[in-house]
């Protein structure tokens, strides 16, 4: 992936550059997870490469779940210079539509998949829908395929989620995809999930396993289903105010090392799926779900406004040409 306004960027660099040129810069990145998940190591990664690229000349600080402040605040924050970075997922669908593309369904059939999208002229379209925002995509990274947890029973057919409030996102594709599959979708912000499980004011949730695992939903979930139902990536966005501080050479090197991470997120992050699922058929039933059900259910979504509208019909075309589907 390429990012076509560092050239411009460079350029308004040199009218805000701090007066002190020598000083060391602060980089400051926000995250909704918690330590010990998949984005807090890639971003530990980040900060171990990016500071050995450039000795003395940043220093990055790690803030997880939503330390800095609610993420849609942060995500706000980077445009107008308050905030440096955030490393998000879901949340970003609300500035830049087009990465609801991995809202649909059953579309990526494993991580080679979204990094061939990644490189693919769709996944500059994606890049590219970030304009106007105030804010840089700077790399996408794994984050898994979600999976469906409950307390009620296993989830082998759509059929199995009739009647159960599953916990989804508050993104209006995920709760109509899990309206149409059968369920009763319940959008709660992240914060809210463990304690709504314990309580019984929802039945289940989805999410990758590698975040069941880190949030301890394990302690209030009998049953996780290996659905992979959509595959969502964390992007990692970056202020404009906050690269025009920089100067050129460090401005380079802090988006080029976030798009050299992108490659060993998704190696360790398959790896690491297998082993956390591993662990987990030790506190959770796991169980296959039936794929073709699945699918046949979630085909009508490809047609429906709430996805194509939103995240257009253009993008999917072009998603679809890069991964070779008809």
């Amino acid at each position: 992936m390429t990012f076509p306004r560092l050239t411009l960027m460079a350029a308004a660099g040199a009218l805000f550059l701090p007066a002190a040129a020598s000083a060391q810069a602060v980089m400051q990145i926000n995250s909704s997870l918690p330590e010990g998940s998949f984005a807090h190591v890639f971003l530990q990664e980040y900060e171990s490469r990016l500071e050995a690229a450039a000795p003395g000349e940043i220093d990055v600080q790690i803030f997880m779940s939503n330390t800095l402040g609610k993420e849609e605040d942060v995500l706000q924050g980077l445009g107008f210079g308050t905030h440096h970075a955030s490393l998000s997922a879901s949340a970003v669908s609300q500035i830049n539509t087009r990465t609801s593309i991995f809202d649909l369904p059953y579309l990526f059939e494993d991580r080679s998949a979204v990094q061939t999208f990644i490189d693919s002229p769709a996944g500059e379209m994606l890049a590219d829908g970030f304009d106007g925002s105030g804010m840089v995509l700077a790399a996408m990274w794994d984050n898994g395929f979600r999976q469906i947890t409950n307390n009620v029973r296993p989830i082998v057919t759509p059929a199995d989620l009739d009647g159960l409030k599953i916990r989804t996102p508050t993104n209006r594709q995920r709760v109509e995809m899990f309206n149409t599959l059968g369920a009763n979708a319940t959008p709660l912000s992240f914060g809210e999930v463990y304690s709504a499980l314990d309580q019984g004011t929802i039945d289940g949730q989805e999410n990758p396993a590698n975040v069941v695992d880190t949030a301890k939903l394990f302690e209030v979930q009998d049953y996780m289903s290996l659905s992979n139902h959509v595959y969502l990536p964390t992007f990692l966005v970056i202020g404009e105010p906050f690269l025009a501080s920089l100067n050129d050479e460090l401005r380079g090197k802090v988006l080029s090392v976030a798009a050299e991470v992108a490659p060993w997120t998704f190696d360790w992050g398959a790896t690491t799926d297998t082993e956390t699922i591993a662990a987990l058929s030790e506190k959770l039933a796991v169980n296959e779900i039936d794929f073709a059900a699945f699918q046949a259910a979630a085909a009508p979504l490809y047609e429906s406004p709430t996805f194509v509208d939103v995240i257009g019909a253009d993008m999917i075309v072009a998603t679809k040409a890069a991964l070779g589907i008809e």
